[in-house]
């Protein structure tokens, strides 16, 4: 990987120089809205053309491009992320507390982010490294931010339909321009509904939908352009996605299932953002940020992984009441589990920057500051059925109020820009279900960030960085005894020190990101789960503290547009994270030393080589190799997954208006594990504890036809 990059680098100094240069890119999640190039931080961003070249049309499909992103598998899309090592792997009980932020134009959809069509998308943006000025707690390992296109003053539109093994059939449609004959007033409205199988043959009721994917998206836009110095721009976001759950099996054959009654993983939002943006004076422009989601989820699973014929047909050891063994006869295993859940969010951001007049210190130093309130509200309806008769039944209420406020100045003193942010943050959270407990957790937190930059030439950057970002304690609920004491966990803190390297060669043509990065973390939350020795079906999730832990590694990213048809790419993310100091306490109240393991979903390497092709008759091609080392499912066992690389590719031709594409994702047929447990769930083995794995989809082959008018 390394050689293939270097050599590209080597092959860039030694070419003529590109007949176009690669257009600049902005990241819109950041404050100040800077390029790509002069922004003194890791992130990614992946442009509309990019996206569509890799044949990706949901998030699920780009993440793999972008260095030391990870997802963790336990839901039909991707919904909880780790950067840098950091993030959540699962959510089964009602207090959300993401350390990952998801937005979808200005919409928080943090913990959801299942809602990740890339139909008519503007661009993905992906920061890496605590963003504690911009976005505080819900951001301290980084922040993913999807960004639709705008409207526009000439009129257009467009349809895609696109057909493809594993049944699938998508269907989307945009227009776009002017809804009054001066201009002010701006529309675009884009629609798509997705379908398919799923990837999974159940071979016990003889279906192949029992995993299927029913999504549907629609996005509208309005912009309001009254005068020079005031603009309004209303975003309206509707996301159904009415999916199956039917990926586990007891035998780990990755596509052929056995259950009786297969889960569902749906979630159906709605949400606005209202963002405005006017110029107060010659010295103060102002933005204010509203933002409000609906989401209503249901999460439910056959977790016995089969039916009652084949554990019928199973002999399983037989107690009395005392769990003395008295025989054993005909296996009885059921189990369903079930959570529906609804979230509503609404927040609120005003800040003021300083416009050209406004600049301190004889015009070097603009200034910003801002307030921010943020107001979730969750309420989650758990119930569950073992062997036919109720097990758990859980209805809880949970909301969190935050209220930060933040101030930024960014100066420019010759060759050296220079930012300095902080970011107080109170939060005030309330739990309560009908079991009796009741929590209200209310702390206060900071964070900011102090850079950098240098220009060493006028196409080299050079960039030191440092940040602190946090994420607010919390509570364990239903513990048993043997985690009496872990009812409670702190607030963490994660210290991000980033060096980076950003240059252009040729115009433009050739581009180099790079970035070292070490981030200290105290008083690491971690999740972790037991086992009930007494119920084997029902498991304690809970989370602690680990006393440090340390991550540590490079992100390089090189794109090259060698000539006016062809570009070639390629990412590396490199990472070693590790606990510091951690004891895991066992199920029989033993405590196992972790110390100097590797975090869960952490891979050690991630990288993607890449090339896209445009002929001047039309003719287009696109390949791309992605590869990711294996890494531990868990911090509660040591199970990990294998590397692997998927090899994805798209052929075509391209008319002025129109565009005919053939595609194949995953063309070696790799098998892969996103997602892996490791407990006993088989009785005639005693509840043995063993690994079972989620795969990551197979081959798949499909064509795609699009149409634009002008």
């Amino acid at each position: 990987m390394r050689r293939a990059a270097t050599a590209l680098a080597v092959l860039a100094a030694f070419s003529s120089q590109a007949e176009e240069a690669m257009e600049t890119l902005t990241v819109t999640a950041d404050l100040r809205q800077m390029s790509l190039e002069r922004l003194p931080s890791s992130a990614t961003v992946l442009d509309a053309q990019q996206l569509e070249d890799g044949a990706a049309e949901h998030f699920e499909q780009a993440l793999e491009r972008i260095p030391n992103l990870n997802w963790s598998g336990g839901s039909s899309r991707p919904r909880y992320f780790q950067i840098r090592g950091v993030g959540e792997q699962e959510e089964y009980q009602g207090a959300p507390n993401s350390s990952v932020g998801f937005i979808v134009d200005d919409i928080d959809l943090s913990g959801i982010g299942m809602a990740a069509s890339l139909y008519d998308l503007q661009q993905v943006e992906v920061l890496r490294g605590p963003q504690g000025t911009r976005y505080g707690a819900n951001a301290l390992a980084g922040l993913i931010y999807l960004k639709s296109q705008d409207p526009t003053e000439a009129f257009e539109a467009g349809t895609e339909l696109t057909l493809g093994q594993d049944n699938q059939r998508t269907l989307g449609a945009f227009a776009s321009g002017a809804a009054t004959g001066e201009g002010d007033l701006l529309y675009r409205v884009a629609v798509q509904q997705h379908q398919q199988d799923g990837f999974r043959h159940n071979a016990y009721l003889d279906r192949d939908d029992t995993n299927a994917r029913d999504e549907t998206t629609v996005r509208a836009k309005l912009r309001w352009l009254p005068s020079d110095y005031f603009q309004a721009d209303l975003t309206f976001l509707h996301a159904n996605l009415d999916n199956g759950y039917d990926v586990w099996t007891l035998d780990n054959n990755g596509f052929t299932t056995q259950t009786d009654e297969p889960g569902v993983d749906s979630q159906r939002t709605n949400g606005a953002s209202l963002v405005l943006d006017w110029q107060v004076s010659d010295a103060v422009v102002a933005k204010s940020i509203t933002s409000w989601a609906n989401t209503h989820a249901r999460h439910a699973y056959d977790g016995d992984w089969a039916n009652g014929d084949y554990w019928a047909g199973l002999e399983c050891k037989e107690y009395d009441d005392d769990w003395n063994e008295i025989g054993s006869g005909p296996c009885q295993y059921d189990y369903f589990w079930d959570k529906r859940s609804q979230r509503d969010t609404l927040s609120q951001e005003v800040r003021f920057a300083s416009a050209e007049a406004g600049r301190l210190f004889a015009g070097t130093t603009d200034w910003l500051v801002g307030l921010y309130y943020n107001k979730l509200e969750e309420h989650n309806d758990l119930e569950s059925y073992y062997n036919g008769y109720p097990d758990q039944f859980l209805i809880s209420d949970y909301q969190a109020k935050s209220l930060a406020a933040f101030a930024q100045l960014d100066s420019q003193l010759g060759r050296w820009d220079l930012s300095a942010g902080v970011r107080v943050e109170r939060r005030d959270a309330e739990y309560q279900d009908d079991s009796g407990e009741a929590f209200d957790p209310a702390e206060t937190m900071w964070g900011g960030h102090l850079s950098a930059a240098y220009a060493l030439h006028a196409n080299h950057n050079a960039y030191l960085r440092l940040a602190r970002g946090y994420k607010a304690g919390g509570f364990n609920m239903g513990l048993p005894p043997v985690l009496g004491e872990e009812q409670e966990f702190s607030s963490e803190t994660l210290y991000n020190y980033e060096l980076g390297l950003k240059s252009r060669w040729l115009d433009g043509a050739l581009r180099s990101d790079l970035a070292l990065f070490y981030m200290d973390r105290q008083d690491q939350q971690v999740e972790a789960s037991l086992q009930d020795p007494n119920n084997p079906q029902r498991f304690f999730l809970y989370t602690n503290n680990a006393g440090a832990s340390e991550n540590y590694g490079l992100e390089w990213e090189l794109a090259w547009q060698a000539t006016q048809g062809l570009e070639l790419y390629s990412s590396l993310g490199l990472l070693k994270a590790r606990y510091k100091s951690y004891q895991l306490t066992e199920a029989d109240g033993s405590v196992t030393d972790l110390s100097g393991r590797e975090l869960a979903h952490a891979p050690s390497y991630q990288y993607t080589l890449g090339g896209t092709y445009r002929s001047a008759q039309g003719w287009f091609a696109n390949l791309n190799l992605n590869g990711k080392d294996g890494f531990y499912y868990s911090d509660s066992h040591d199970a990990q997954s294998e590397d692997y690389q998927v090899l994805n590719a798209k052929l075509g031709y391209e008319a002025q208006s129109w565009g005919l594409y053939l595609w194949g994702r995953n063309l070696t047929d790799e098998q892969y594990g996103v997602r892996g447990f490791y407990f006993g769930n088989e009785p005639d083995q005693d509840w043995a504890e063993k690994l079972y794995v989620r795969h990551g989809d197979p081959r798949q082959l499909g064509i795609t036809f699009n149409y634009h008018f002008m």
